[in-house]
């Protein structure tokens, strides 16, 4: 999975190609565009028994990209061919750049059809919501269809192509794979072909992926986290929660939401800190730096309605960030302001999702050990 939403230096609310395009960040390729072209090259190795070191492959969208081959090789008797394709994911901090992608081919038995296998480093789905059958190798639609018209273009015999990555289960474990029950490594992924530099779109659809995953495991309280320690937080306050129902958010709070709503949650439990907190107060549901700024007054509102001292009063206009309001607050020794902005928040949730579940807005230190307040 690609950075989260603002880890990255652009403009968010841009495109994520016009982005790239303004502060120069290179595009990459995902999982699926190098396994379609190892599958390719090795499938040229079967047919001829040469492995190229240049092969071309056409991407979803109808352009055709070359890559490079680093390594290729025919077997004697020239019935298994092996290329090996190593991911360019660009300027994108992807976790999987430099995976050497390895596609050993094989023909099928005669009437067989073509199949896809995982070999080392590339997982396999043991839990269902993934959209892939149980027991699949962790190929998702788009990139099976890919490779199999890469191969299509050199021939029209049924062929096994079995995939594989050097260090694949390391690399996983830098995803949520694991906790969506793709076990043995990285999943070969793409919907474009193209890896865009810190793309929220991936980060959103990732959001996405992991609550439908939830939902089709049965799953019916679903805990949205803004960050990581947020996270750590809320598998304390839930122990008995599987880890599926965790979920690292980011900015995609409303996006979350109603994805929530759609699967059937019941129960919904945020968890994050007061910037977020005090965003959602005020109704803002994409909750990235960039696209908006805590309202202070309403943290002056929120201050005066439970009868602040005054200088929490005045620490809410005094400065542009909650967490100077949080501090006051704690040196004062009164939370209740903080409750008032989980309500806010909490009622904001329950309307952008159409009342579909029941809501809990629970606010965590920055450290994400201590529960501040919550409604």
């Amino acid at each position: 999975m690609t950075a989260p939403a603002g880890t990255g230096p652009y403009e968010p609310d841009l495109p994520d190609e016009v982005a790239a395009r303004r502060t120069g960040l290179r595009t990459g390729f995902t999982t699926g565009s190098c396994a379609s072209a190892a599958a390719k090259a090795a499938a040229t190795g079967l047919l001829t028994g040469r492995v190229p070191d240049v092969v071309e492959v056409g991407l979803p969208a109808g352009r055709r990209v070359s890559f490079p081959v680093e390594d290729g090789t025919v077997e004697a008797g020239g019935d298994r061919a092996r290329a090996v394709v190593v991911k360019d994911a660009g300027d994108d901090p992807d976790c999987t750049d430099g995976a050497r992608m390895t596609a050993e081919l094989a023909w099928a038995a005669d009437g067989g059809p073509s199949e896809l296998r995982a070999g080392s480093g590339i997982g396999t789905v043991t839990k269902p919501g993934l959209g892939l059958p149980v027991g699949a190798p962790a190929i998702n639609p788009v990139p099976r269809r890919m490779i199999l018209a890469a191969v299509a273009e050199v021939t029209d015999r049924p062929v096994v192509a079995t995939f594989s990555v050097p260090g694949g289960e390391a690399m996983a474990l830098k995803t949520s794979n694991e906790r969506l029950g793709i076990l043995g490594g990285i999943s070969i992924l793409g919907t474009t072909g193209i890896v865009k530099p810190f793309s929220t779109a991936s980060y959103r659809a990732s959001v996405v992926q992991q609550i439908d995953v939830a939902g089709a495991q049965g799953e019916r309280t679903m805990v949205l986290c803004t960050g990581s320690r947020s996270e750590d937080c809320a598998v304390r306050l839930l122990p008995d929660l599987d880890p599926v129902a965790f979920v690292e958010v980011g900015d995609f709070s409303g996006i979350a939401l109603r994805r929530c709503g759609t699967v059937g949650m019941t129960r919904v439990v945020l968890v994050a800190m007061v910037g977020k907190i005090a965003k959602l107060a005020a109704g803002v549901m994409m909750t990235h730096f960039h696209r908006s700024k805590v309202d202070t007054d309403l943290l002056a509102r929120v201050a005066l309605e439970t009868g602040a001292p005054p200088e929490v009063v005045e620490a809410a206009t005094a400065t542009t960030t909650a967490r100077h309001f949080l501090e006051v607050c704690e040196a004062a020794g009164f939370r209740a302001p903080l409750e008032r902005l989980c309500q806010l928040a909490r009622a904001n949730c329950l309307a952008h999702a159409a009342d579909a579940f029941a809501c809990e807005v629970v606010m965590v230190d920055f450290e994400g050990e201590e529960v501040l307040a919550r409604a």
